[in-house]
């Protein structure tokens, strides 16, 4: 079953309470995002270190073929 943008965010949130986030639905489908985590604790980190840690967020959501999150497009930055 696809997730839903809230349930995106709501597990981002929980490593990261204090990040902005923005969650679209790219192709209205529920299965194709976008997230935009913007967070202090980026600082001094790579974009791949960065994503690797919102992916680590997810909790295996994106992982496989059968995980319940099929794509996301992940742009990252400290403030």
């Amino acid at each position: 079953m696809p997730m839903q943008a809230h349930e995106i965010e709501d597990l981002i949130r929980e490593t990261f309470p204090d990040a902005k986030i923005t969650i679209t639905d790219l192709a209205g489908d529920g299965n194709h995002y976008s997230a935009e985590v913007i967070d202090a604790s980026f600082a001094g980190m790579n974009r791949v270190q960065q994503h690797r840690a919102v992916t680590k967020a997810l909790k295996g959501k994106m992982d496989g073929s059968h995980g319940e999150l099929h794509a996301l497009a992940l742009t990252t930055k400290a403030p």
